[in-house]
């Protein structure tokens, strides 16, 4: 009896081929390049809204300025003047005290050069979250006269940009609309605390460096600088 052979089908492999793996990983990199992207996207808002913040901030308080002949906080006719309900008087005494720096923001906001709902004052108070506009990380912004500022400080007028800003962040604000030394030119390191702890010059800072930059390679999350008016 002549014995009969059945052709089996060929077993295919339940691997991937190197086409799929090549797939997958062209898959893989395009979804990566978008998260890289992304965060890049929002990093750079991020940028923009805190530079648009200070620039902003300082054109409402040259405008107020050359309205009034005084400083926003300081401003002592601001309820004859503006509002009789929308904000309060300062001393007029030619400085914004820590104390009118509430009254900095209701005076700027009731006279119509910015928009703040929560800028209120009727009567002296410091700056807080409460009060006062806050940066795109929740700290809060002051308006002042003090030497809170890094490098060779005298009392100067100046924008607080409120805490909470990661120093990546800073060192790209500064690099925009100064000289990304945060020693030097008109945005300089701030230890002033908005609320929640204040920053800390020795790691928002690359201290030792010359010149002396914004720490970018480990990043700290609570820093902010001062504007100098």
């Amino acid at each position: 009896m002549k014995a009969t052979h059945s052709l089996a089908a060929p077993r295919r492999s339940s691997g991937f081929t190197l086409v799929e793996m090549a797939i997958v990983l062209v898959i893989i990199g395009l979804l990566l390049g978008g998260i890289l992207k992304g965060q890049e996207l929002i990093d750079s808002a991020r940028v923009r809204n805190v530079a648009d913040q200070i620039n902003g901030m300082q054109a409402a308080f040259y405008a107020f300025q050359d309205r009034y002949r005084a400083l926003p906080g300081d401003y002592s006719l601001a309820t004859t003047n503006i509002s009789t309900t929308q904000t309060g008087n300062g001393n007029g005494n030619g400085t914004i005290a820590a104390g009118e720096s509430a009254l900095a923001f209701s005076q700027l906001t009731a006279a119509g050069f910015i928009n703040c709902s929560v800028c209120t004052a009727t009567a002296t108070a410091a700056s807080t979250a409460a009060n006062s506009p806050a940066n795109t990380f929740g700290g809060a912004m002051q308006i002042v006269t003090n030497n809170t500022y890094a490098g060779t400080a005298t009392a100067r007028n100046n924008i607080k940009s409120g805490n909470h800003i990661p120093s990546n962040v800073m060192g790209e604000v500064d690099q925009k609309i100064d000289d990304a030394n945060p020693n030097t030119g008109s945005v300089r390191f701030s230890a002033w605390n908005g609320g929640g702890g204040g920053p800390n010059a020795g790691t928002c800072t690359n201290a030792g460096a010359n010149p002396v930059t914004w720490q970018r390679a480990t990043v700290d999350a609570n820093c902010g600088a001062a504007n100098l008016l």
